[in-house]
């Protein structure tokens, strides 16, 4: 069988034991990158791959069966000089985070025999160089990436071993809620990709399902009000288990929604129209999405499909039109028969 690929597979680095992945970002910029570096380990079975990324993406994976083999968090400006200074030598960097203006100076002081990532037109220039376009789903963005670095396609989707610990810890979250559990994240890091109907929609599940809603700290006037138990602060370990231990887990287009998606939970999601070109789930059948075809700011006009001019000042919802009615269906559509 051929190598599947999303572009031309260039022939792979020799002589390569280890490889340097940058991904910053949240939950969610991880599990975009996560097929690229599952295809990455494939191509190079005896190579340790360091995930260059954040406090977040470590706490994660701490202890976590996969294919990172460490988590080193990106440093502050202050720390720069250290951080690199500390490095070991590595043979292959791929730079899965954006178009490169930031990020392929920092990949290149890395220091690797080969560097792997796209490159706008403004970017420092890789050995490698991938065009880059704005409007491309991110993980096959990041999958074409790896075929430039010599690594077919491994897999399509994400994915993320949950452990007991995971569940154990859910567990004690979710004594006493009624089965099936329903999910819900109603939070989302830009406020214009948060769906304003949650509560309706908890209200509306009745007793169909136990209902939980999540959220950080920081979310918590988010999550007041809504008729759930909430969890707040969970940690990364509590927070797998709880979606993994969940029937479906509706949200907004956030890092919880595509956790839920890894370790392979029914979801069903809100998403403005651009952002599911970049970050909707390519399948249907186990998890639907709900998309507003607003274009315009509904305060002040400005078209919210040009990325290149930048976004206005205003946070208003750009999804408050998704019905609830069709959220519900959806969501009742994939719980188990009364």
């Amino acid at each position: 069988m051929p190598d599947v690929t999303l572009g031309p597979l260039c022939a792979p680095v020799p002589d390569v034991r280890r490889i340097a992945v940058l991904r910053g970002g949240g939950l969610g910029d991880l599990f975009f990158a996560m097929p690229a570096i599952e295809s990455l380990a494939l191509a190079y079975p005896d190579a340790e791959i360091t995930l260059v990324g954040t406090a977040l993406h470590r706490d994660l994976l701490a202890n976590r069966p996969g294919p990172v083999s460490e988590v080193l968090v990106l440093p502050s400006p202050e720390s720069e000089g250290e951080f690199f200074a500390s490095l070991p030598p590595f043979d292959l960097a791929v730079q899965l985070h954006g178009g490169g203006r930031w990020s392929n100076p920092f990949l290149r002081r890395l220091g690797a025999r080969c560097t792997v990532g796209p490159n706008t037109s403004d970017a420092v220039a890789l050995d490698r160089p991938v065009p880059f376009t704005y409007f491309q789903n991110e993980t096959m963005r990041w999958l074409e990436v790896a075929g430039f670095a010599g690594a077919p396609v491994a897999a399509l989707e994400p994915s993320l071993a949950v452990t007991e610990a995971d569940l154990t810890e859910a567990a004690a979250h979710l004594s006493g809620l009624p089965h099936p559990v329903v999910t819900v994240h109603p939070g989302a890091t830009d406020p214009r990709r948060r769906w304003p109907h949650f509560a309706e929609l908890i209200t509306a599940l009745g007793s169909r399902a136990g209902v939980v809603v999540i959220g950080t700290e920081s979310e918590h006037p988010l999550l007041e009000g809504l008729p759930a138990r909430t969890l707040t602060g969970l940690s990364m370990s509590g927070l797998v288990g709880v979606l993994a231990s969940s029937a479906v887990v509706v949200a907004n287009d956030s890092g919880p929604r595509h956790l839920a998606h890894a370790v392979g939970t029914q979801t069903v999601s809100i998403y403005w129209m651009g952002n599911v070109i970049n970050a909707g789930p390519a399948g249907r059948s186990r998890h639907g999405v709900h998309i507003s075809w607003t274009s315009r700011c509904p305060v002040c006009g400005t078209d919210c499909t040009r990325h290149d001019l930048g976004r206005c000042e205003h946070d208003a919802s750009l999804v408050a039109d998704v019905p609830v009615a069709e959220v519900l269906a959806d969501v009742l559509s994939r719980l188990p028969a009364p």
